[in-house]
């Protein structure tokens, strides 16, 4: 296990972290799994108010075996953004107590995905004040936050100069927060990407096409090691629900060199393989088709249609596509049906892509079942 510097806090995280939101079978199931990463070197933990017993089972766990674990692990927490000052103060005593501990290593305010979040930290009688005096009382020890929103919303969020850390969406197959991670370096934030294996892709069971674009790897080491290579990120989210889910990941956990020879020849592959395979239809993520008039999250949907297409990467364009209109701001924006084809979109398009036409192609590929957050399923 390789351990990096996370910015300004000074900690050294290990550069996978053990997210614990899928820990949530059992107690018995979530203290193997958590004692299991330790051994295997990851020494931070993160946690979630939202995140089901996740913090009630962790708890638990570091009450069964305080002596053994605490001083050799971080523990950070997310609590969601609210404008009462109060309530914020009544969640970090309730997180405290379910912990088990006296001080979190870390917090992150859960998901600043829209302005009026931004707005409510900046409010007099906002949460912010009150997470600064727990700081003060030995609470806590370091502020960050995490987010699924804009990255214009991201970049205003780092600018504020209020937070120490960043857990964010960052994966090969999605680079549109490449400034964010930029900015944060210069701002000297740790950085956390927010499930890589998951919400990278899926890439724990890639479809044969990708699969085979990859050779020698496997897609999900790839997404690793193009992560990890990044000397600006700080560790990356492995979300376990079991001791075994470890394995795989974890064998990658000591090359955070830079790419090799032939890793960037399958990423050039990769590259080839979806201009080839997408020709004219094939959408470079400008997001200059926004804003849509029927709030259609365009970008995202042909960038789903761009995976399914190329690698054959339907089962997650499903995934994600059927958590459009079902999510809130966590994935905001409408489906491909809401298309009224008024051609607004249309000029402002790079690549003069027939976007309505896209856009009804992409809702017949993954349309069906709608989805919620993992943790409400």
């Amino acid at each position: 296990m390789k351990y990096r510097r996370f910015g300004k806090t000074n900690l050294q995280l290990s550069v996978f972290s053990l997210g614990t939101m899928r820990c949530l079978a059992s107690s018995q199931i979530a203290e193997t799994t958590i004692a299991r990463a330790i051994e295997l070197g990851i020494n931070h933990l993160e946690t979630a108010r939202g995140y089901g017993q996740s913090e009630k089972y962790l708890g638990q766990t570091l009450k069964h075996n305080l002596a053994k674990y605490r001083e050799k692990i971080y523990i950070t927490t997310k609590l969601p953004p609210t404008p009462d000052a109060k309530q914020m103060g009544q969640w970090i005593d309730e997180s405290l107590s379910r912990l088990q501990v006296d001080y979190l290593d870390c917090l992150a305010i859960h998901g600043i995905n829209t302005w009026q979040h931004l707005e409510w930290l900046s409010s007099d009688r906002g949460c912010l004040r009150v997470i600064q005096t727990a700081i003060k009382e030995g609470k806590i020890g370091y502020l960050g936050f995490s987010t699924h929103g804009s990255l214009e919303l991201i970049l205003a969020v780092i600018k504020t100069n209020l937070f120490s850390f960043i857990n964010l969406h960052y994966y090969y197959f999605w680079q549109r927060n490449q400034p964010a991670i930029a900015l944060a370096q210069e701002k000297d934030m740790g950085v956390f990407i927010i499930s890589p294996a998951d919400k990278g892709g899926r890439l724990y069971t890639p479809p044969e096409t990708l699969q085979e674009l990859c050779q020698p790897f496997s897609p999900l080491e790839l997404n690793y090691r193009f992560l990890l290579s990044d000397r600006r990120i700080t560790t990356l989210s492995v979300g376990a629900a079991n001791p075994q889910e470890l394995v795989t990941p974890l064998q990658v956990a000591d090359r955070d060199y830079p790419l090799t020879v032939q890793e960037q020849e399958v990423i050039q592959r990769l590259k080839i393989h979806k201009q080839t395979s997408l020709s004219s239809d094939l959408c470079s993520q400008c997001y200059q088709c926004l804003p849509c008039p029927e709030g259609i999250n365009i970008p995202e949907i042909l960038r789903l249609r761009n995976l399914a297409v190329a690698y054959d990467m339907t089962h997650y364009g499903q995934y994600r596509y059927r958590m459009l209109e079902n999510a809130g701001h966590w994935f905001p924006g409408n489906k491909g049906n809401r298309c009224t084809s008024c051609g607004e979109c249309l000029p402002r398009c790079p690549e003069k892509l027939d976007i309505p036409k896209l856009l009804q192609d992409s809702h017949q590929r993954f349309n069906g079942a709608t989805r919620r957050r993992l943790w409400q399923d």
